[in-house]
Order: structure tokens, then sequence, then C-alpha cells
């Protein structure tokens, strides 16, 4: 029998391995919640009536657009669920790798090494690993690609090291590198996308780059350091997961996990209650960065962790530019950050907290935008808010004062979890991507999955009963919400929230396993994790789930990117993606005619040589989709 490794272990094993969920925690009304799948589907059982509403149509139509009817918009013939180790795209589409894992951004840059996985110094000028989130920003006729790089797999970016450990000070200033977010000058030469070498905007940013810490936190006593007096100044940024993009021409990039990566030297240093709601342990996820860098030594500077975990804004178009890190947008396992502008001017964004029972979050500005005004320092003031979601399909807006939660705001800004607890906010399942429709005031959350549904609390003891959009028991499968704020105002306290789809296995499952009614054999699906509306307002899904394509998950295979039509409730598979990684991220170049997504931890469990093939290492990469006409795809 195969040992597991660390190495093996997804972010959520790993995150329970090192710090043990609270104690099983029974619901009386546990066996109540179970929602039947012909309950679910009629729309009126246990969690509340008209729980499922597909847009204005019925469930009937519903189900003939599914099977096919001219009145599709999804215009391309669904692909078939498959194990392959490449990438399927329907017929009449194509696709090729932008940028790989260790590519050069430059000339004086070596080549990447699979064998060795290359140096510190090569990696600091090299495309970093573990592509997700991404922006394109165009600039006078040139386009500039942001992505992030959310983590690495040790075993091969360690590949000089023994079973993947890392062991010396250049050991630890790769992984380091390797983490960040990649800025590159983008170009469509000889009929192939590619990097553009020795740009002036290439550029990488990284867990060692200096930003400025602004906001409610800056300056308090809870973010100084030794190297850091004022609490003023953070180093680095790191496992970037989902992005987002602002009017003024600004990439917002989002730290997630960021608690993997700090350890205690000290093993009887004596942990505080934030640190552990957080999931800070005495131990990391085996990247070891405190061997060499004694900020992530929490027994030496119990401050470090409260100066990550927020949205990172960064000005693509000026590489001298400092990131500023936005603590108004609270601290949390950030997933995205989706940006609209309210119909009264004000800024709003939306924010997702990626853990099990954890909460679904908004900002609204203090300020107005203005269209060609200055809008630097939007993100710096206003208000967080927290959803509450109620049984009967309506919701509100929690604020998060000091009024509200007996805290100030810099500890709201830094402890946000705990004044989300106070208030008394809807513990979710795993809130991913927010995604907000570009032609309709109309927002989509995806809650990938969450095992401890109905049976234990979340890390702060919050307790998760099976109800309101959350609605099985050990939610194995997933679903998307979707809420529409009140008078489509997306500053308004009060929304209406109904359910898109629950996700399932039909072929294995009759019950609310099975899924919702818009999902069926050919088009089935688990842990939708990436949303992303294009112009045309459909909704491409992304998937980050089981892909052992056994047992309950048998016929599903490969993770996968399906499109949504938000008004029918119709769902196609568009892509099948190689073997053990996952999709995600998404963006257009300037003409529309090319989609640009991430192909994260290929090979991630040791089977997969995507994308060179052979008995190559596996790396994660950006690829690029079109039609063979070159006609318009989103």
């Amino acid at each position: 029998m195969k040992t597991v490794q660390k190495h093996d272990l997804s972010f959520d094993e790993l995150d329970e391995l090192v710090r043990p969920a609270p104690e099983v925690v029974e619901f009386e009304e546990v066996s109540n919640k179970m929602v039947s799948r012909r309950g679910f589907l009629g729309g009126g059982v246990a969690v509340g009536a008209g729980a499922f509403v597909m847009g204005s149509t019925t469930l009937a139509a519903s189900k003939a657009l599914a099977a096919g009817s001219e009145e599709s918009r999804l215009a391309f013939k669904m692909v078939k669920a498959n194990a392959l180790d490449t990438v399927t795209v329907p017929e009449g589409y194509k696709w090729e790798v932008l940028a790989s894992w260790g590519e050069p951004m430059f000339s004086s840059t070596p080549d990447f090494n699979g064998a060795t996985g290359g140096t510190g110094a090569s990696q600091e000028a090299a495309f970093g690993d573990h592509c997700d989130g991404m922006a394109l920003f165009a600039h006078h006729g040139r386009q500039i690609l942001c992505v992030n790089n959310e983590y690495t797999n040790l075993k091969t970016l360690h590949a000089n090291r023994t079973d993947g450990v890392p062991t010396t000070a250049d050991d630890i200033r790769k992984s380091k590198a390797a983490h960040g977010v990649s800025i590159v000058e983008i170009a469509h030469k000889n009929n192939q996308w590619g990097i553009v070498k020795d740009s002036e905007f290439n550029r990488r940013i990284t867990a060692d780059t200096e930003m400025d810490i602004t906001g409610p936190a800056r300056g308090h006593k809870l973010m100084r350091t030794s190297s850091d007096s004022k609490g003023v100044v953070a180093k680095g940024t790191w496992n970037n997961c989902g992005n987002g993009q602002t009017p003024w021409g600004t990439y917002l990039t989002c730290e997630e996990n960021f608690n993997g990566y700090f350890s205690s030297s000290d093993e009887n240093f004596s942990l505080t209650p934030e640190m552990k709601r957080y999931g800070i342990s005495h131990k990391d996820w085996g990247y070891k960065w405190a061997m060499s860098d004694s900020r992530f030594d929490v027994s030496k500077e119990p401050n470090e962790p409260n100066r990550a975990g927020y949205i990172v804004e960064i000005d693509p178009l000026d590489p001298k530019a400092r990131p500023k890190k936005r603590t108004a947008l609270g601290r949390f396992k950030h997933e995205n950050a989706e940006l609209t502008i309210a119909s009264n001017g004000h800024v709003v964004v939306y924010l997702g907290d990626d853990e099990r029972g954890e909460f679904l979050y908004r900002f609204v500005s203090k300020h107005k935008y203005l269209a060609g005004g200055n809008n630097r320092d939007l993100l710096e003031e206003g208000t967080l808010y927290v959803a509450k979601f109620h049984d009967n399909n309506r919701g509100e807006w929690l604020a998060l004062t000091p009024k509200t939660t007996g805290m100030t705001e810099a500890e709201i800004s830094i402890h946000t979890r705990i004044a989300a607890s106070k208030v008394g906010a809807t513990t979710m399942d795993r809130p991913e991507w927010v995604a907000s429709n570009p032609n309709k005031v109309e927002v989509f959350c995806a809650l990938t999955n969450n095992k401890n549904r109905g049976v234990k609390p979340n890390a702060g003891g919050d307790a998760t009963p099976a109800s309101e959009p959350n609605p099985r028991v050990e939610n194995n499968f997933g679903q998307i919400v979707r809420w529409t704020p009140m008078n489509e105002d997306h500053t308004s306290s009060d929304f209406k929230w109904n359910l898109f789809v629950l996700a399932g296995n039909p072929a294995v499952y009759d019950d609310a396993n099975a899924g919702s009614q818009n999902v069926n054999q050919d088009n089935m699906f688990n842990s939708p994790d990436g949303l992303k509306f294009d112009s045309k307002g459909l909704l491409w899904i992304q998937t980050d789930g089981n892909y052992s394509n056994a047992k309950g998950f048998e016929g599903q295979g490969n993770n996968q990117m399906l499109v949504g039509d938000p008004e029918t409730g119709e769902i196609r598979r568009f892509l099948v993606e190689p073997k053990e990684c996952e999709i995600t991220g998404a963006a257009w170049n300037t003409e529309r005619t090319t989609m640009f997504i991430s192909v994260q931890h290929p090979g991630e469990k040791g089977d997969s040589h995507w994308p060179d093939g052979g008995q190559s290492v596996p790396r994660s990469s950006v690829i690029a989709i079109s039609r063979e006409d070159s006609a318009v795809i989103g």
C-alpha cells in the first residue's frame, strides 16, 4: 500500500491534519433536513418553499433545453466526461499552451529545468507555479496578463531533493518565488500566443515583495513585528487564489490558505484562540519557510500571520508601484473579489471565505466611483458586511461595525471571522468564486462542498445545520447559490436568493445527491469552484473536486469546465481537463476571440505528464482556447 505523504494531501486534508476539527456535534433536526430529490425539485421541502428556482422559466422548459433544444444559447456540442491526460474541447474549438511554470520571462533567464525544479534565482525571473485566477489589461494596443500563482507541488519544485523536502535556504527562496503573481505581456504572433520576453511590464510579485498595509488595520499593534515596528509595510503575498479587476485598471489578488506556511520552533508556544480560528498551527504544510525566514515562526513573530489573508491591489502597468494590502476588505481565506459598481455609484465587492462553515461577505466603499476620476483609494475605506440567509428565500447583509460586534474597526479587519460569528451569519459550504452578471443585477456564488455540513461546527464553534442554501448533510457535490439585491441595488441590505444548481450524480443516486433537475447523466459534475460571466451573460463554471471516477463519482471523469445559462438553467460541459488537476481562472483577449484559463496542479498525485507528455514533469499552465473560425467565444 502506498504511504500517504503530506504532498499527496489536499489543502483541506492538510488543514485537518494539523488542526483537527472540533468534536462531532449532534444536531437535533439533521434527519429532518435531509432533502429528497423529488421533494427538492418540487420546490418546497425541508429547506423552505421555492428553494430551487431557475430564472423565470419552468423546470419543464429547462429540462427540454438540457436535452438540446434549438432555443439554447449554448452554441457548442457538449463534450463527454473522460479521464484522459489532455484537454478536451468541443468540435470547432482548439487550445494551446500560453505559458507554463518555470518559463523564462526574460532572455537572460535559463530555460526550465524539470530535473531540478530550477533555483531561487531562476524562479524569481520565471513564470510562477500553480496558476489560478487571472485578468487581462489592454494598454495602447498591448496586452498584459496578471496570473496568480497559488502554491506548488513540493515533489516537482524540489525535484533536486529526496521526497521533495526543502533542505537549503535556496530551496526556500525558490519556493517563495514560485508563489505570488506573474505579470507578463502576451502577444499573438506567428499564429501562436506567448510571453513577450523582456517586456518592461514583466515582473514577479512573490512572498518577499514589499507592500503597503492600508485601511483600518494599518499601524495597529496586532500588525507590528520586529522588522516593522510601525505595522505599515508587509512583506510578501502567497497562496493567491482567485482574483478581481477594477474599472480604474488595477488587479486584485486574493490570499487564501496563508496559514499553511507558518510553524513554531517552540513546541510549547501557546497558540491564541484567534490563531486557532485562522488555522495557525505549530506545524506548517511542508514548506518549511521558517527554516530560513523567522517571520514564519509564530513563536518568534506572533503577529506575522495577522499580516496575511487580505486582498492585495496591484497596478500592472506601473512596475515601480508598490502593491497595497486592502485590510478594509477583511482577513480570511479569500477566494476571489468580485467587484461591481452599484447604481448609486458605490463600489461593491463580494468575497467568499473558502473554508467549511465559514461566511460570505460584501464590502461597500465609503466614497463613490467617478468615471475618469481618481478612484485609486476607493478600497481604503468602507463597510464590511456578512450574509445571513433565511429559509424563506430571503436574506440580509449584516454590517460588521464596532456597534454590532463590540470590536474596533481594526479588530474587525484583522479578525473578520470572529466578527462574523458575533453577528450570527450563516455558515456556508465553502464559498468559492463569486460572479456578478454584467447584464443583470444578480450574483452567483459557488459553494463547492462541505463534508462537515450537519456533522461538525466550523473552526469557531458555529453550528452548521443543513438549511437555507446549504441543504444537504455531508455535502460532497456542492451547489451554486444566486441572489438578487432588492430594488436592483447592490448596496441594499436585503436580497432574494435561490439555488441555480445542485450538483450531483444521477447515474448513482436517486435522492438529493442526484442533483437538481438541470443536472443529468450527460452534464453531471461535482464541486463547482471557479465562476466567471462572459459578455453575453453566460456563466462559466469550473470544478475542483473528486476526479476518482469511482463510487459516488462514477462517470464524472476529470475535473471540467461547463457553461450555464442563468435564464433557462441549462448547463453544458465545454471542457475536460488533464489528470489530477483543476481548471480555474478566466480572461479574454481584447477582441474576445480567445479565452485564457489556468490548468492547475496536473498530476498532483503523480499520474500526469501534461502538457509536454512522455515522462516529463507535469507543469501548471495557462492555456488559450479559441474557435477554429476565429469567431468570438465570450
